[in-house]
């Protein structure tokens, strides 16, 4: 069989064998999926070492998705964008770099949340490689505006200028912040940083949701709640990364295998799975 992994550091918390297993059985394609950890320092041989056991591609998570975006041959162009790439796939010619992450962000809030972003105003926390890789399929949304806020300044403006032509080219207006400083409320706020995962306060006051606002942490399961339930005290809606998870997956699998997975069918076995 064709073999597949995640690597990460953390990585043993990972969702995504479950979710490629699942793929796999629904599409009838003959593949393995695990999970690597890798050592901080390690990524570049970790990846050398799948490729040479005959693995066929993997997904990164953090912290090596900036690291990756540099070992490729190839990447496509979001993933150039981006600067970061979370799925690999090994050809005959090199590495082909991807970045399925603002695909599947895109699709869970317009499908999977019934939400559109066509004209509306989005913030989203964070400027660091969730916050990369998930900006240009936002922009091609075509909300209104993004504003991106993070505690330092200075790399929210370099994502800003890094999708200053895409975001003229839609009509979207893309302005940075920092995090005491937002300007305005938003019918959507994606939380993009790892306050979730370290338990800290959410890093922007209520004041940034409109009424009947989403409120969407890109983290899932207990990592979450805590950022949900700030959003629901304050009367927004709250929804977690879950979904976001199988459908960036949905899309390195479609990379991989040429082949679209139902990605909405795992998702709700996913939750369910969870839930018992």
């Amino acid at each position: 069989m064709d073999r597949y992994c995640v690597m990460g550091n953390p990585v043993e918390h990972s969702k995504s064998p479950w979710i490629h297993a699942r793929f796999a059985a629904l599409t009838g394609q003959p593949l393995e999926y695990g999970k690597r950890l890798v050592p901080l320092d390690g990524f570049a041989a970790a990846v050398q070492a799948f490729r040479a056991e005959g693995g066929k591609g993997c997904n990164v998570t953090v912290p090596f998705k900036f690291e990756a975006a540099t070992l490729v041959s190839h990447r496509s162009a979001r993933a150039a964008l981006a600067g970061a790439c979370n799925t690999l796939r090994f050809d005959a010619g090199g590495i082909h770099g991807d970045n399925t992450d603002g695909l599947g962000l895109v699709h869970d809030l317009q499908v999977n949340a019934g939400l559109p972003l066509a004209g509306r105003d989005l913030l989203l926390i964070g400027a660091g490689g969730a916050a990369a890789g998930v900006l240009g399929p936002l922009v091609e949304a075509k909300p209104r505006r993004i504003v991106i806020a993070n505690r330092t300044l200075a790399r929210a403006q370099a994502l800003v200028a890094g999708h200053a032509a895409l975001a003229e080219a839609t009509g979207v207006a893309l302005a940075a912040s920092g995090l005491d400083a937002v300007p305005g409320a938003f019918d959507v706020v994606v939380n993009a940083t790892a306050s979730s995962l370290k338990g800290a306060e959410v890093p922007v006051p209520p004041s940034v949701l409109k009424p009947g606002a989403l409120a969407y942490d890109m983290m899932y399961g207990p990592a979450a709640e805590g950022f949900l339930q700030w959003a629901r005290a304050q009367g927004a809606s709250g929804r977690d990364g879950l979904g976001m998870l199988v459908e960036q997956a949905a899309e390195s699998f479609l990379v991989w295998r040429g082949v679209r997975p139902p990605s909405g069918q795992v998702l709700a076995e996913l939750r369910r799975e969870l839930a018992r």
